[in-house]
């Protein structure tokens, strides 16, 4: 069995072997190696392979007749072919040599083709890289001629819409590689120009400012017939188109050489045609650095970076402007040209607002403008304290009116400045009132303190005109005649409505109601006549080396300036169209001032006439021991005869009496009245006092008949009337103390005196007992 199933394996694996491909029978055959017995199919398989090759030897013996067959066709078909072969290599020779040619054009049309292909695809290319190049160029261009913002919308079509259609060439890739760097340069260019701007219109602001407010001056002239309405309905057209003749003046002014767009941003005026409009303040800057450098930021989507860079530099240049020079007070031209810088910088700000969207807005504006206004009060609160002549104040004034209104036109708010020139209004009247003072001081000081002579009927007007003088009797009078006034009346008149005109001017273009405009007007009047003018007229009065005729002279100016008030009223009247009756209407104090300035001057004459009666009784030298004397010859001291002439001829010069010549001021009959009693009083007292003076120890009737005879003198010149007026013996009651006391002595009437003392009906009634009794003691003292 074992052999059996050997054999059959061998058998297998021979037909393995023969059918299977020779790569694969490895295997086949490691199992025969790995087997027992291999020598026994090592034979089977030799018996194999010889049975194979009988059966080749077999089919090759079957088929070798064919086979000679096929060498001797073979052979034959052998040299056919030779021939077959000649012929085709002649004919290929022959093929070869008409096809050169061929093959020559067929290289050269291969060559044209592939370059008209070249070609083809070349001017794809140029027309795909044309409009890129073109585009750079045209960049190019732009950027020389500094129009950056089409240069900046150029690149961004170059490179979002042009590149990328070309490809990637190396132009291509310069250029990409550029365009950061032009929108870099782009950028700092722009920035630049607007540094150089914001640096031009820093340094001709106060250009700008001037002209705004010369338009607004010329249009406030033209508008004068509709002064009241808001000048902030004016409009801005309306404005330029009435400034012709201010631009003009501007262009004359300020000729110079032109300046150019990128320099500064400030535009030449020229002379316009009187049919054309005229170009207003803002018209005069060119603002395209701004709108350019807006719109390229805009574009590089820095908008917020440039909003903030240009609010910065402008809030810095506020600062700088709105720093008045140490200075400025000192002259008008230095607060104008502050007032100029900050307009300008104003109608700048404004114009950016109007024509820009969002670079500046309306709360900004405010916000600075707010910021200037604490900044402007501040400053001229400070420098107008300075200030010391109300002509620069007034002028100051018009120009702050002016400011504000060239301001309000634009749209801010001015009432701050309106209100802080109604405080400047208290230091301007203060102001006044100290010029004024000096005014009237030297109106006294120069005066001669005589009547006015005119000789001449044009003389007479010329000072009736300045002063208003209504006397029909005096103009009666054959010239020449004198005016009962001196030169201080007229003067002093013309300076009080000079006065009442520099308060006016002031209140001028405030939009105060006339009724405010009165009330302000008198009582800066009020305190000119009441402190300034009272207080002249008492220096006048109680300086030193002031003769009687000059006091005379005073009560008669102050007469005639009280009875003047009513015109000053009329004339404040008429200038402001207020009615002196309206409601809560300040009334004029002049009367009580004069009246006071009269009182003063009567009471100084009083006072010198007192000093001088003073001075004659210093010389009085009564000999109080004298022995009587016998007769009725005993005359009057020397003294007082003096005395009583010095009265006489005083008097008579002061009252007019017949036969003076009309040289001089005359007293009003009351003054001269108490004048003359006061005088009559005052030698009594000190005759009295002279009596019952304690130095005075011994007296002796001598001594009191002399004393007497004095009094009689003094009586006799008072009973003589030396002023019209009095009545009876009215005069002589100034004496009536004096008189009952020697009366007493003299006649030894004490039993008359001691049996009616005490009663009504006494005849010594006014004689003092302590009087009496201490002349009694001096009179028989040992």
């Amino acid at each position: 069995m074992a052999s059996v199933e050997t054999a059959a394996e061998h058998e297998r694996i021979l037909r393995e072997i023969e059918s299977t491909d020779t790569n694969c029978i490895g295997p086949t055959l490691r199992s025969v190696y790995d087997g027992q017995e291999h020598g026994l199919f090592m034979e089977k398989l030799d018996a194999r392979i010889r049975n194979h090759d009988r059966e080749i030897e077999k089919m090759c013996n079957h088929h070798f007749q064919g086979f000679v067959d096929s060498i001797t066709e073979l052979l034959k078909v052998r040299g056919e072919a030779q021939k077959l072969k000649s012929q085709v290599t002649e004919t290929n020779r022959c093929l070869q040599d008409d096809g050169k040619e061929l093959i020559s054009s067929m290289e050269e049309l291969s060559q044209c083709r592939v370059q008209q292909r070249n070609i083809a695809s070349t001017i794809d290319k140029l027309s795909h890289c044309l409009p890129v190049l073109e585009m750079y160029s045209r960049l190019q261009e732009q950027m020389r001629a500094t129009r950056y913002y089409p240069a900046l919308r150029t690149l961004e079509q170059l490179e979002q819409t042009c590149l990328p259609r070309v490809g990637q060439y190396r132009f291509c890739s310069i250029m990409a590689e550029n365009i950061p760097k032009l929108r870099t340069q782009i950028r700092d260019t722009a920035m630049t120009q607007l540094r150089d701007f914001l640096e031009s219109i820093r340094k001709h602001s106060d250009k700008i400012g001037e002209t705004a407010m010369k338009q607004a001056q010329l249009q406030r002239s033209l508008d004068s017939s509709v002064a009241l309405q808001p000048r902030a309905l004016i409009g801005r057209r309306n404005r330029k188109e009435a400034m012709a003749a201010g631009m003009g003046t501007e262009s004359d002014g300020h000729g110079g050489s032109p300046v150019s767009e990128q320099d500064s941003g400030i535009l030449d005026v020229e002379d316009e045609e009187e049919d054309e409009e005229v170009p207003g303040a803002q018209d005069l800057v060119d603002f395209s650095p701004v709108y350019r450098c807006l719109h390229i930021y805009t574009v590089l989507g820095l908008r917020d970076t440039f909003e903030n860079y240009y609010r910065k530099q402008r809030r810095k240049q506020a600062r700088l402007v709105l720093q008045p020079h140490s200075n400025m007070h000192e002259t008008l031209e230095g607060y104008r040209r502050y007032f100029n810088q900050i307009v300008g910088f104003f109608v700048v700000e404004d114009h950016v607002l109007h024509t820009t969207q969002g670079l500046v807005n309306r709360a900004y504006v405010e916000e600075l403008w707010e910021l200037a206004l604490s900044k402007i009060v501040a400053a001229l609160r400070t420098h107008s304290s300075y200030c010391d002549d109300p002509d620069l104040v007034l002028d100051l004034k018009n120009l702050i009116v002016l400011f504000a209104d060239t301001l309000q036109g634009f749209g801010f708010p001015v009432s701050q400045l309106f209100d802080m020139l109604l405080e400047i209004r208290e230091q301007y009247g203060e102001i006044l009132l100290k010029r004024w003072n000096i005014t009237f001081r030297q109106v006294l000081d120069q005066d001669n303190y005589s009547p006015i002579p005119v000789s001449t009927e044009q003389e007479y007007r010329q000072y009736t005109s300045q002063f208003p003088l209504q006397d029909p009797e005096l103009e009666k009078l054959p010239f020449p005649k004198k005016l009962p006034f001196s030169e201080f009346v007229p003067k002093v008149y013309c300076q009080l409505k000079e006065f009442i005109y520099a308060c006016l001017k002031y209140s001028e273009d405030l939009h105060l109601s006339s009724t405010e405009i009165d009330d302000m007007i008198r009582k800066s009047t009020n305190l000119l006549l009441t402190r300034t003018l009272s207080h002249c007229l008492q220096y006048a009065i109680k300086k030193k080396n002031v003769g009687l005729a000059e006091l005379v002279q005073v009560i008669i100016n102050t007469t005639h300036l009280e009875q003047s008030c009513h015109f000053l009223e009329e004339f404040i009247t008429n200038i402001t169209n207020v009615p002196p009756d309206t409601a809560n209407a300040t009334k004029l104090y002049g009367t009580s001032t004069f009246k006071d300035a009269r009182h003063a001057a009567e009471a100084e004459i009083y006072t010198n006439l007192n000093a001088k009666i003073d001075q004659f009784l210093q010389l009085a030298d009564y000999d109080w021991t004298a022995a009587p004397q016998g007769g009725e010859n005993l005359g009057a001291s020397d003294y007082l005869i003096d005395l009583i002439t010095f009265l006489r001829s005083t008097f008579t010069v002061f009252t007019n009496l017949p036969g003076t010549p009309v040289d001089h001021a005359t007293l009003p009959g009351k003054v001269a009245q108490t004048a003359c009693m006061s005088t009559c009083k005052h030698i009594s007292t000190s005759l009295m006092q002279l009596l019952l003076d304690p130095e005075v120890r011994q007296i002796s009737m001598g001594a009191l008949h002399q004393l007497n005879t004095d009094v009689r003198e003094c009586e006799s010149f008072a009973r003589a009337g030396p002023v019209a007026g009095f009545q009876g013996d009215t005069l002589l009651l100034a004496f009536s103390d004096l008189r009952q006391l020697l009366d007493l002595f003299t006649q030894w009437d004490w039993s008359t005196y001691l049996a009616d003392y005490g009663k009504p009906t006494c005849k010594y009634l006014r004689v003092n007992p302590h009087a009496a009794l201490a002349l009694l003691e001096k009179l028989f003292k040992p």
